[in-house]
């Protein structure tokens, strides 16, 4: 849907003429001018999110339907949808309304948009799930919402109960809307569990009690409560709590049921009888849900609650048919997709319709199999919902995970730090009483904490590479927990039972450790236990940090508004220094890392003060937080910068020189406590949050000019610059940290060519994780360098074509010869036998068939070493026969791999792996087939000789780079465009990879890499260089300094034939005359009055496109327009024009000085510029398929000229006709089952006939298709935005426009600002995202 409202087009100079509100109006837009230059760009960028785990304490917390599925984190909701294109579930949209813990979930069984969640405030919500949206609300429930549920009969009413009843029903909307009470459902006798509608009889509900009994409620029966117990209860008053409850899908009366501790039943809700007992194979398995599989009638799954075993049960038989042990924690919830996720099909690719060959294939049974193995596959995904917080879909007819988040934090995180030796693990403390550690890289656990802790309120890195945690914990004292090994080494419970708040290992000195407690102490001990100083206070400690100077020096913050700091050497336990000026308590306190004797404070009267403990005084007090203030961090490379989180959900980010606040983050779901970076990789910092997630943050755009500086080759003094400089108020960011300081020494080493290299190591420090490290060790070996020099983990990466075999055949060898050790590897260490398979599948895709075949015997998978055994010879073959002897092993699944991969039939198999979404292992065949190491079909010719196919090595090599392209897209559209240029440099595609990293928006890097890269990379290179340059022209207004003039200047001069450009940006600047002219001379160019004569010269010899050029460069630039416009609407009006014939006049008038363009006198013309650049903008960006934004600029063009007093040659009409003609013959409208596929009319084909020819090719081929920056996958958790483009919540970036309350996203307004470089306000104003 469009939304034409959707333009809140400025009137600007429509029906406005008398004098006084001229100069209203010029001041207005004085005023607009002004703070569009300061357009709320948000300067923090996210680039990481670890999801939440699935809470384990209510019942019905996971739903699904269609090809979306949900489950509830303590205070927000998850929603995954299934991508198609690559056949994988992504994260689609984060609800968080609810302030409390939410209680059950419940999906509309007749709306696969809307589902329904209650909380523990008395709140139910009605969400729309494609819009991201709460549709409807109720809030006072009376009493907690236990369970809800849609009522099935009724189109829109959901039922809610609360623990003793009754039944509420909720009509949302209609003439009946409002609530009402069950008629029968209420005053029951025990606690209500759960409970259940009929989905085929209507009205029909059963309820689960905590007593063991249920109560079974249908229109016109009598009601039956508490009946149905199990039998070993009857006259007992124990409880045994119903955890399960489904209606049989087939049946009106039969129903599951489990209770607690007596197992499952199989009830009559009619005869109330007892139909089937099922029995586990052993006493101790223990159930709390089970779920139907609609699609094998009669069959159910449960999952064990001690042990994550899935098992798979018939109704006709009394124990499972089969058991899966999928995790080692116990289920907590599980639901059945009701059709399976729809997948490509293996067989469209084949030409024999073989319905088997996939094990995702709905439903249609394999033929000929025995009854057993019948019951043994039901096809289906099962959402499964684990203790520990997992989420995963398992794919039981193909016994695989399809998807699996594993382990993520159920509750509140308190906390998170950086390993001190690893910039890619962080440890995060949390509630639910575990630390868990994450490689960022792939946002996966690495390792976690035995859990049991209580709750764990923070935590602290042993220094060094010591490989241990300190933990603090709410009851149980702290402790130090040996990471790798697993287990708790110390204990220390000098507190005794009160909560420690914050421990801090000394990283000067690593055998001290602090902690500060409710009980008024901040003690300092030994990591063997030893006290050394008690330092009492009047009231708790929260907070208490090492100076990062002074061995001896700890500061604290107290319960009693005070900053107090301590000095460890002298034997006195009085503070050297109070502080006081908070009016609430103090939590934290961070000295900086790089100015002596100053320290923050953060406070629950949501100020952060920072005081100079030389002077005795605080020096400046940050307000803007709205609510007690949390989490600190100083930056440990600009002395200024401080950051800040709190219970307000937000971070702040502040320059502490003056107390302003650069940027506001809003994105948390809740209270923001733990922020951290890492010193080797300063500008990415982790927060976590009350909301249960962890997020990953750049702040490079925060010192956006620094890095320019350093792409513009300056020298080191406006790079690299020593703390008093840098904290002088007013100057640029300048780094004063370690690791720059290291870089500028390992540079200074170097002899010859030292820019690449410098180049690359600030790239690393400033970038963001997410494989620009990868990105550098492609370009290293490109560029020749001895593989020696390759970093370790490298290989874990995407790596280069020449490596790809060569790793993982020794991968291989590796995990055939390794024992297991004593402790396993991490979490869910793989057994012998999965390390011998995965070895299998290895040598398999190295086309080592005969060391497949001896692995797979040892693995017992006779079948598959048979079948692929003659690819070794017959000989071989028959001597595995009689080795199997008399085995007997049941017939697997079709397996198309060993096939494919014995007779050669690579094209099939790389095929086979794109249909399925396994791209990683369609390009090792590829690649493995391409060094010739695959056996080559032996194609039998007429006269009966054998002839080798020759050709068979281009095919492959264009297959090797068709899959690298296939990744590097799907890599790209998930937001990672860094690592979809890994991709294209693996294969050596440089053009590809550069314009990926131009699609993203990752414009200084391309412009490094490509820099280093040299001349295969120098056409990108030099574009992405003029967009870093648009991107400088709005830097002078935010930099005042004027260091930062010539930036883009000096960016341009790096690009050949730079005249044009040059000439764009002295056109644009803004400035007096004098400042003008010296822009002009360093840019070469004559000074604006001889530009004036120029122009007027230019104009009587008739060379139109120097007469704009210089009228534009001169005093009067408004003079330009009505040529360069009459110009273009003669071009227009002839019938053979195309756009390469008025692009450039277009592009070059579009940089007139702002402030000239929006004056009175110029508004007709202004007028006519706007829409000939929005029409023309409309045919660029149908050109570069930025197929999300043509119908907006359309739309625009459309609304100017209905709104617009203007004579252009442009009817409203004719621009509605080619919109539906591109439409109508790109097919973007997706045929739905209401509206079919429509195929163009004859004068729609002739319509877009013109429009393409009027085009021509698209100059940069890679860069066709659409702009998608880092984060774009990622769902908005409280930030939320509505694009006036498109009327849609828009996900990831958001883009400010003019008026600071449009908003756009970032996406559309780059692709916007490439086609059209005016905003779509109309105000005449630059749209400038880069």
């Amino acid at each position: 849907m469009w939304y034409p409202h959707a333009f809140g087009l400025v009137n600007v100079g429509v029906g406005m003429d008398s004098s006084l509100h001229q100069e209203h109006r010029d001041l207005a837009l004085a005023y607009v001018l002004k703070k569009s230059v300061q357009a709320k760009m948000s300067q923090v960028k996210q680039v990481g999110l670890l999801a939440a785990g699935c809470q384990p304490w209510n019942k019905d917390v996971c739903a699904a339907s269609g090809d979306r599925f949900a489950y509830c984190a303590t205070l927000a909701i998850y929603v995954y949808q299934m991508d198609h294109r690559y056949n994988e579930f992504k994260l689609r949209a984060i609800m968080s309304e609810h302030k409390k813990t939410i209680t059950a979930i419940s999906w509309c069984p007749h709306n696969p948009d809307v589902f329904a969640s209650a909380s523990a405030d008395n709140l139910v919500i009605i969400w729309n799930v494609a819009e991201q949206k709460a549709v409807a609300k109720l809030d006072n429930t009376k009493g907690v919402p236990a369970s809800l549920s849609w009522c099935w009969n009724a189109d829109d009413a959901v039922a809610f109960v609360s623990h003793r009843g009754p039944l509420y029903i909720w009509t949302i909307s209609g003439p009946d809307s409002g609530v009402t009470v069950h008629k029968e459902a209420h005053s029951f006798l025990s606690d209500i569990c759960l409970f259940r509608w009929h989905p085929k009889k209507k009205g029909k509900a059963v309820f689960g009690h905590t007593d063991g009994s249920l109560s079974i409620f249908q229109p016109g029966s009598k009601s039956q409560k508490h009946v149905l117990r199990p039998e070993s209860l009857e006259g007992t008053d124990e409880e045994d709590p119903v955890t399960a409850l489904e209606w049989d899908p087939l049946s009106t009366d039969y129903l599951l049921v489990a209770n607690l501790h007596n197992g499952i039943r199989l009830v009559d809700s009619e005869s109330l009888s007892c139909i089937t007992t099922f029995n586990f194979p052993s006493a101790a398995a223990s159930v709390q849900c089970l779920a139907w599989v609609p699609s094998a009638p009669g069959m159910f799954i449960t999952g064990d609650s001690q042990v994550g075993v899935l098992r798979i049960w018939n109704v006709s038989r009394t124990t499972p048919i089969d058991n899966f042990k999928l995790k080692k924690t116990g289920f907590h919830g599980l639901h059945v997709l009701s059709s399976p996720p729809k997948k490509k099909s293996f067989s469209s690719h084949s030409p024999t319709k073989n319905h088997h060959t996939s094990s995702t294939s709905e439903a249609v049974p394999p033929p000929t199999l025995t009854p057993n193995q019948a019951f043994s596959l039901p096809p289906g995904h099962a959402v499964c919902c684990f203790m520990d917080g997992g989420v995963g879909l398992y794919d039981m007819g193909a016994k695989k995970w399809d998807f699996l988040r594993d382990l993520g934090h159920v509750e509140t995180i308190f906390d998170c730090k950086f390993k001190p030796d690893n910039p890619d693990l962080l440890a995060t403390a949390s509630f639910d009483g575990t630390i868990k550690v994450w490689d960022i890289n792939t946002l996966t656990a690495v390792y976690t904490s035995p859990g049991n802790e209580g709750v764990i309120y923070s935590l602290s890195w042993a220094p060094g590479d010591l490989n241990c945690i300190a933990g603090a914990t709410s009851r149980n004292g702290g402790f130090i927990w040996d990471v790798p090994k697993g287990k708790m080494i110390t204990r220390f419970s000098e507190h005794g039972k009160n909560g420690i708040f914050c421990i801090a290992w000394s990283h000067k000195d690593s055998k001290r450790i602090a902690t500060c407690s409710g009980d008024g102490y901040c003690i300092i001990r030994t990591i063997d236990g030893r006290v050394l100083h008690k330092y009492k206070h009047p009231a708790a400690v929260f907070g208490c940090d090492w100076s990062q100077n002074n061995k001896d020096m700890i500061a604290t913050g107290c319960e009693d508004k005070n900053v107090r700091v301590y000095y460890l050497a002298t034997s006195s336990d009085q503070p050297l220094k109070v502080f006081s000026g908070h009016t609430a308590k103090v939590f934290h306190v961070r000295w900086s890392p790089l100015r002596e004797g100053i320290l923050c404070s953060g406070s629950d009267d949501g100020t952060v003060r920072i005081w100079d403990y030389t002077q005795d005084a605080c020096i400046n007090v940050l307000s803007g937080h709205t609510a007690p203030v949390r989490g600190l961090m100083w930056n440990t490379e600009i002395p200024y910068l401080l950051i800040s989180g709190s219970w307000d959900y937000t971070i702040r980010v502040w320059d502490t020189r003056d107390g302003t606040c650069l940027d506001t983050v809003y994105d948390h779901g809740a209270d923001v406590y733990g922020l951290t970076c890492h010193p080797s990789r300063p500008f990415t910092m982790a927060s976590c949050s009350r909301d249960s997630t962890v997020r990953l943050w750049s702040l490079t755009p925060l010192i956006n000019p620094l890095q320019i500086n350093i792409l513009a080759d300056r020298s080191w003094d406006e790079i690299i610059g020593n703390t008093d400089r840098a904290v002088e108020a007013g100057a640029p960011p300048l780094l004063c940290g370690k690791v720059s300081r290291d870089i500028k020494q390992e540079v200074d080493k170097l002899s010859g060519n030292t820019r690449g290299k410098k180049l690359q190591w600030f790239s690393e420090c400033l970038s963001p994780p997410g494989g620009s490290k990868n990105l550098w060790d492609l370009v290293a070996v490109i560029k020749g360098q001895d593989d020696s020099l390759l970093p370790q983990n490298y290989c874990k990466g995407i790596m280069h074509m020449k490596h790809l075999v060569r790793f993982k055949m020794s991968k291989a060898q590796e995990l055939t010869t390794v024992k297991m050790s004593k402790f396993g590897g991490g979490i869910g260490a793989p057994s012998k036998d999965e390390r011998l398979k995965e070895a299998a599948e290895i040598h398999l895709r190295l086309g080592q068939i005969q060391r497949y075949c001896e692995l797979m015997v040892e693995l017992g998978e006779w079948d598959k070493a048979l079948s692929v055994a003659p690819g070794v010879s017959m000989k071989y073959w028959k001597k595995l026969m009689q080795r199997r002897s008399d085995q007997l092993i049941q017939e697997e699944n079709d397996d198309v791999i060993p096939y494919c991969i014995a007779t050669g039939d690579v094209k099939k198999l790389v095929t086979f792996f794109t249909s399925r979404g396994q791209l990683k292992e369609a390009l090792l065949v590829a690649q493995a087939a391409c060094e010739a190491n695959m056996p080559t079909p032996q194609l039998s010719t007429s006269n009966g000789s054998f002839n080798h196919d020759g050709n068979n090595m281009e095919d492959y090599n264009e297959l090797l780079h068709k899959v690298s392209k296939e990744l590097a897209e799907w890599y790209f559209q998930d937001g990672r465009a860094v690592l979809a240029a890994c991709c294209h440099l693996a294969v050596e595609n440089i053009e590809l990879a550069m314009a990926h990293l131009i699609r993203g928006n990752e414009l200084e890097l391309a412009v490094s890499v490509g820099t280093v890269l040299g001349e295969s990379a120098a056409q990108a290179t030099h574009y992405a260089l003029e967009l870093l340059a648009r991107k400088c022209m709005t830097v002078t207004t935010c930099f005042p300094s004027l260091g930062y003039r010539d930036l883009a200047a000096d960016l341009l001069m790096m690009t050949p034939n730079n005249e044009l450009q040059l000439v764009k940006l002295c056109a644009f600047y803004p400035g007096c005359v004098a400042e003008i002219n010296d822009l002009h001379e360093k840019c070469n160019l004559p000074g604006v009055e001889e530009c004036l004569q120029l122009a007027e010269t230019a104009e009587a010899t008739g060379d139109l496109f120097a007469t704009i050029k210089y009228y534009l460069l001169s005093t009067e630039p408004e003079k330009a327009l009505p040529i360069g416009i009459q110009y273009v609407k003669e071009q227009i009006s002839s019938s053979d024009w195309t756009l390469d014939s008025v692009c450039p006049y277009l592009d070059l008038l579009s940089y007139i000085r702002t402030e000239r363009l929006v004056l009175h006198k110029c508004s007709e013309f202004r007028n006519e510029l706007l829409i000939l650049c929005g029409y023309i903008g409309a045919l660029l960006a149908i050109r570069r398929q930025y197929n999300s934004i043509v119908p907006a600029l359309y739309e625009y063009t459309s609304q100017l000229l209905k709104r617009r007093e203007v004579s252009v040659p442009l009817k409203i009409e004719w621009l509605s006709d080619e919109l539906d003609a591109w439409r109508a013959c790109t097919q973007l409208v997706k045929s739905t089952d209401e509206s079919p596929y429509t195929p163009p009319s004859d004068s729609q084909r002739m319509i877009y006939s013109t429009l393409v020819s009027r085009m021509q090719e698209e100059p940069l081929k890679g860069l066709i298709g659409p702009d998608y920056v880092t984060g774009s996958n990622l769902p908005s958790h409280s930030d939320v935005h509505i694009s006036c483009l498109t009327g849609l919540r828009i996900q990831g970036p958001v883009f400010f426009l003019e008026d600071g309350k449009s908003v756009i996203s970032l996406n559309d307004a780059l692709m916007w600002a490439k086609v059209n470089a005016f905003s779509p306000l109309g105000t005449g104003i630059r749209l400038n995202p880069f």
